[in-house]
């Protein structure tokens, strides 16, 4: 194991607390994340961002009697379940953007995206869908787009940090399946199909900070944090409650873990290659962040280390992980 983790995957259900402990890690000084975590300074992923463009851009296109290409409709599941794979792809190369510190200054963030999505798209093994369209109406649709764009290329292009030694990276993404779904998930579902599609450059520096709620408590704080007017937020945005069922209903990890073959690691098997990945479990079934997404002054001293300590016994497992 290297001095500090050099790639941690955040996983769980939705509005299980990912992007409240992301958010929490980020407030940390270095040292803290390296004597507390045995983590360096975080430099965060999140494909969250690309999920939300990819909804505008079926809703700009529904709003002018076109068929969703991504989306049925705002409140239904991925038309295509092979856009979970394409959602991975675009975090390699956000990954690879970080090694290489590209940080990319396209003229339209909105075709450039388009593009990415369509490439990412056909390496995940499905084909390019945007393209397909008219010219006319892809400029078109892109414009209404090109706001939310241009702040995701902008978060993307801060975030590319000079260099990466002494950091960690921070990966986030939920994946499931339907409500009641028997083992093992079908391709490309679940987090098996998912973290086979990350690349070896990412799979072999990586950890897996698991954090644990029930499907049930994951559809009550999903409701709670909604908010209408701000989809796109990391911290604010809702699930819809088909989604929550059809693809979040239930999870693999668990699973994961018991055939893994090493204890708390879990394999993930690509390109022939086995990787084991260590892992620790944060139980957040007793709701331990919704506090952070108050401003940081107003966070509760006991919180706050209720919060760490759950931490602590996660990165603990974490390194048990590695020793296994």
């Amino acid at each position: 194991m290297s001095r500090h983790i050099d790639t941690l995957l955040l996983l769980a259900l939705p509005a299980s607390g990912k992007s409240e402990a992301r958010r929490y890690l980020a407030s940390l000084t270095p040292e803290q994340c390296q004597t507390q975590f045995g983590i360096g300074q975080t430099v965060q992923l999140d494909d969250f961002p690309y999920v939300h463009i990819m909804r505008r851009v079926s809703d700009e296109l529904t709003a002018r009697g076109h068929q969703g290409i991504f989306f049925v409709s705002p409140a239904l599941p991925f038309r295509s379940p092979i856009d979970w794979l394409t959602l991975i792809e675009l975090i390699n190369e956000d990954y690879d953007d970080l090694v290489n510190r590209n940080r990319p200054a396209p003229e339209s963030a909105a075709l450039w995206l388009f593009d990415r999505i369509d490439a990412a798209r056909v390496r995940a093994g499905g084909q390019a869908v945007i393209a397909t369209l008219d010219s006319a109406l892809r400029r078109e649709i892109a414009g209404p787009i090109e706001k939310e764009a241009r702040t995701l290329l902008d978060d993307k292009v801060a975030g590319v940090p000079d260099s990466l030694e002494g950091k960690t990276v921070v990966i986030e993404f939920a994946r499931g399946c339907a409500d009641g779904q028997t083992m093992p998930i079908p391709h490309p579902y679940g987090y098996r199909a998912s973290l086979a599609q990350l690349s070896p450059a990412i799979l072999d520096k990586s950890s897996i900070l698991y954090i644990w709620v029930t499907p049930e408590e994951s559809r009550r704080k999903n409701a709670a944090r909604t908010d209408p007017n701000d989809p796109g937020s990391i911290l604010h945005h809702g699930v819809p409650l088909a989604v929550m069922y059809g693809d979040y209903g239930c999870d693999d990890m668990a699973w994961l873990l018991e055939h893994s073959g090493r204890p708390d690691t879990v394999r993930v098997e690509r390109d022939g290659k086995d990787f084991h990945l260590a892992l620790g479990r944060f139980d957040n079934r007793v709701d331990k962040t919704s506090f952070i997404r108050e401003e940081p002054s107003q966070w509760p001293a006991a919180d706050v280390a209720a919060l760490q300590k759950g931490m602590r016994e996660a990165f603990d497992q974490i390194a048990h992980g590695h020793g296994a």
